[in-house]
């Protein structure tokens, strides 16, 4: 048994019709991992809303490993444009956050939308209520432990990795 490279496995690539926006996440070294998961899991487009985005510099391509040169991204200040545009082109707007009212990313079956526009928050204060307030459904990842939270990139992976895989299985 040897270990694969990235020129000798034999995955199928794929492009999804999911974008992901990206709100007020400005962290260099989340802004690189975001483009690197974007890339494995065949996400369409990036959108980065907010000012002073570090898509560009050191500490971004450090985590990026070159994803950045093949993911297709935008950068905006304000989301709620992107939002409306989004839906008007027949996204299902699905915010990821932990509120009253969202569904376990496991209640919800992901294959029936067409296209997703997948929306993360801030690092700190997640999704800001106005988003949660425009969206189609709000989910959130189970967790057992005692914190509530996890980190913006590695919530992303968990909720695109049940995404792609149930379009894969359909």
């Amino acid at each position: 048994m040897s270990q694969l490279t990235h020129y000798t496995t034999n995955f199928n690539k794929r492009t999804f019709p999911i974008t992901l926006v990206s709100d007020q996440v400005s962290n260099a070294p989340n802004i690189g991992s975001l483009f690197r998961i974007c890339d494995a899991f065949g996400i369409e487009k990036v959108i980065f809303c907010g000012e002073n985005i570090p898509v560009f510099g050191r500490k971004m391509t450090k985590t990026s490993r070159a994803t950045e040169k093949v993911v297709p991204f935008e950068i905006t200040e304000d989301i709620h444009p992107v939002i409306t545009q989004l839906k008007n082109d027949g996204y299902t707007i699905i915010s990821l956050e932990i509120t009253d009212k969202s569904q376990s990313i496991h209640e919800i079956d992901f294959s029936q939308f067409e296209k997703i526009a997948l929306v993360i928050g801030d690092e700190n204060f997640g999704v800001n209520p106005e988003t949660l307030y425009e969206s189609d459904i709000i989910t959130h990842i189970d967790m057992f432990g005692q914190n509530s939270s996890m980190n913006v990139v590695q919530a992303t992976n968990i909720v695109l990795y049940e995404i792609t895989r149930q379009h894969v299985a359909k």
